[in-house]
């Protein structure tokens, strides 16, 4: 499924404003990067880990080109009461069908002492897990195409009332829109999220905690026409209220489709090795309770990590086990009875796209994306599956690598449950290098592979080139 550009006239308007107001000179600079890649698969079936956690760029079933260019402006006075960063990203990409241009990133971020106001449409991380060799966040990875939106918080952790940041917290709220009209038209996106972590700077030893509330709301549902979004209408969001929806459900319930992730983490250096061990859970059903507690507790995103930075040949070791078949048990309800199982997690009744974004699972990608159906459904047809993760990551003589090896069992849904189970297994071996007499320029090698009944037996390739420098000084 091809990106279209399609920006909120809010967010351009936004954009345009905060944009001339953040030209102040400050000894800045904007840098630039150009690139080019090539992509094919064996019968135009892409392998798993080059579509998956890439921002949406790949499809699944076509060799294609892809060209670049994006202008940044980093955050770069971390010392000073004002600072702010930008960034602009489009492509083009040619595969069977046609050519299609898209913008993937336009954005303008400022920071006022600790608080953020972030504007428009940008890649990035959530979550506790690890940034380069998670196989994906539960709740948020890096699969799906980013929304547009509005943030306003504190984007990073950052120390309050005790010495040596013993005590530190981030948290936010945005508001945007998808724009993929998939199935509900002018669908609204909700994100809040608050964090803590103690340890402090001096400490070998820290813990975080967290959790994120995101919800799809609003919009244009077809047969039940045009969904409120007044002031009235976000609270009730806000707050997990039933809302003012013309539809019974939506009445009685939640209004929108909510979805309640708690994120536990503890850090530890031991003779210059950085040690993770992570923990993530979800609720798409009330009461939210404590890890321990929770009645789906038995499904979850379970990881460990290892880094040094004294071996550069192998820098960083990763293991994430992924569970999601309990879902609070087989039934919802049965003969007047509520049980409250049977979660679908990331499907909906009325927002049948689900927790998606252009057909790309906004969630761990192990939660199949719609994007792989056979039949153009656009709803998640797997969402029970267990995953055994392993990455891997190094430099040998400037030559830089990454490594995922996943295992996966996977059996539908509760409702629509496989015939079989679907076992897979999906491989990525990725090497890049920087040729400084070569123009300077980034050449990087990525083989995937599957073995799969589920998704195919794939193998592709693809090859990148990029350029990067100083477009602007001043």
């Amino acid at each position: 499924m091809l990106m279209k550009i399609s920006i909120p006239k809010i967010v351009v308007s936004l954009f345009a404003v905060l944009l001339s107001l953040s030209v102040e000179a400050q000894n800045d600079s904007i840098e630039y990067e150009a690139s080019a890649q090539m992509l094919l698969s064996k019968a135009g079936n892409t392998p798993f880990w080059i579509v998956s956690n890439n921002a949406g760029y790949y499809l699944t079933n076509s060799n294609m080109a892809i060209v670049g260019f994006g202008v940044t402006k980093k955050l770069s006075h971390p010392d000073k009461l004002f600072d702010y960063s930008f960034g602009l990203n489009g492509v083009a990409l040619a595969e069977k069908n046609g050519v299609v241009a898209s913008l993937r990133e336009y954005y303008v971020n400022t920071r006022i002492w600790v608080f953020d106001l972030n504007l428009g449409q940008q890649i990035e991380h959530y979550g506790n897990q690890d940034e380069t060799l998670s196989s994906g966040g539960y709740l948020f990875s890096a699969n799906y195409a980013p929304i547009p939106k509005v943030f306003v918080g504190i984007k990073e952790f950052t120390p309050i009332l005790f010495k040596n940041n013993f005590l530190e917290i981030k948290g936010g709220l945005s508001h945007g829109w998808f724009t993929d009209d998939v199935f509900v038209k002018n669908m609204l996106y909700h994100h809040k999220y608050a964090y803590a972590r103690i340890g402090g700077n001096k400490s070998p030893v820290r813990f975080q905690y967290g959790f994120d509330h995101v919800a799809q709301w609003g919009g244009e549902i077809p047969g039940h026409g045009v969904q409120p979004t007044g002031i009235k209408d976000f609270i009730n969001v806000f707050f997990l209220r039933s809302g003012n929806s013309t539809v019974a459900e939506e009445q009685i319930n939640v209004g929108g489709n909510h979805i309640i992730a708690q994120s536990a983490r503890l850090d530890a250096t031991v003779a210059g090795f950085e040690l993770a061990a992570y923990w993530q859970l979800l609720n798409e059903d009330k009461p939210v309770l404590p890890f321990w507690s929770a009645v789906n507790r038995y499904d979850g995103l379970w990881g460990l990590s290892v880094r040094n930075k004294q071996f550069p040949v192998i820098k960083g070791l990763l293991y994430e086990f992924l569970n999601t078949t309990d879902q609070n048990g087989p039934l919802h309800d049965k003969d007047g009875i509520v049980y409250g199982g049977a979660d679908n997690y990331f499907n909906n009744y009325l927002y049948q796209s689900g927790w998606t974004h252009y057909g790309y699972t906004i969630g761990n990608p192990f939660i199949t994306s719609p994007v792989f159906n056979k039949n153009a459904e656009i709803s998640i047809l797997n969402n029970r599956v267990q995953v055994h993760h392993f990455g891997l990551e190094g430099s040998i003589d400037g030559y830089n690598f990454k490594i995922l090896n996943s295992y996966s069992k996977n059996y539908g849904t509760y409702g629509t449950p496989f015939s079989k189970t679907e076992k897979s297994a999906h491989l990525l071996v990725d090497v890049n290098k920087h040729f400084e007499k070569l123009w300077g320029l980034n050449i990087g090698l990525s083989v995937g592979a599957d073995w799969s009944g589920y998704y195919g037996n794939n193998i592709g390739l693809l090859l990148k080139i990029k350029k990067q420098g100083l477009l602007l000084k001043y």
